[in-house]
């Protein structure tokens, strides 16, 4: 009850539990993306995992006890790409607290011990439809909650190396599905800061970001489908990212938080880009 009556009041106004001093700094040694942070960062990075804890309600699924460590570890993972961002509405902000209306639209979080086994079902051109299944390792479903294997959360520090994080991936869906009516689906193209990368409109903006992340998706296409023909060498990040546009995006957004030296030699192209929606200039 007291949980609900602190999410009704407005963040100024909430005391939320702090994080305990060693669990945080355990959390930080525990991922070498986080621990890279400079004091600043963590520091906001704290508040926002402080006020986000409070507004979210996580459920361990099939039996998973869920500890406080856990819930922090996912928590730090999905505010790690709000420390620098623009309001939802492209604006400056000046409280740290208004980033966390970015994943406002959704309050569950469930874990499951592992992937998950999913059925699906598509309608090709002739209207046959076609049953199959998917390994999922998250989910995120637009205005509703927000699924992630602990599996593969609780090996994120270790995983970094490769570009991987289901958290960042699944939490950079949301960001990609803000601002969609019912039935639309995510593209890849998140709402944009004003003045993004010096453009003059909200046109100009949203054409030089799909221009962009076109070209770069194309381009990893290619070498996805050169890998598989013809034995050339594999991308460096998983081939998943050539399903569609908003899997690129959230794909390469892991890279772009957990191992980011590698990604700008991989994708130079996107470094700039993703600086200018993650890091506007204030």
């Amino acid at each position: 009850m007291i949980a609900l009556l602190q999410r009704l009041l407005p963040r100024s106004l909430r005391q939320p539990t702090p994080v305990p001093d060693a669990l945080w700094e355990s959390t930080l040694t525990a991922h070498p993306f986080l621990s890279a942070l400079n004091r600043a960062e963590q520091e906001r990075l704290r508040l926002l995992c402080t006020h986000f804890l409070a507004e979210k309600e996580f459920h361990g699924a099939n039996d998973l006890e869920l500890t406080d460590a856990m819930a922090l570890a996912i928590a730090a993972q999905a505010c790690l790409p709000l420390l620098h961002m623009h309001g939802t509405s492209g604006e400056p902000v000046r409280d740290p607290l208004k980033l966390l209306d970015w994943y406002g639209d959704f309050v569950g979080i469930v874990v499951q011990p592992g992937a998950v086994v999913a059925q699906r079902k598509t309608t090709d051109g002739a209207g046959v439809v076609h049953h199959y299944t998917e390994v999922l390792a998250g989910e995120a479903m637009d205005r509703g909650p927000l699924m992630l294997s602990w599996e593969d959360v609780a090996h994120a520090g270790a995983t970094a190396q490769s570009g991987s994080n289901v958290v960042i991936h699944e939490f950079v869906h949301k960001m990609d599905m803000r601002g969609l009516s019912l039935g639309e689906h995510p593209d890849g193209a998140p709402p944009l800061p004003k003045g993004f990368l010096g453009t003059r409109s909200a046109v100009d903006a949203s054409t030089l970001w799909r221009n962009t992340m076109q070209t770069a998706f194309d381009a990893f296409r290619e070498a996805v489908a050169m890998a598989e023909r013809f034995g050339a060498e594999r991308p460096w990040l998983d081939d998943y990212a050539a399903k569609d546009p908003a899997e690129f995006f959230a794909v390469t957004c892991e890279a772009y938080f957990v191992s980011r030296e590698r990604f700008a030699h991989e994708f130079p192209s996107l470094i700039a880009l993703y600086d200018g929606f993650f890091r506007p200039a204030s």
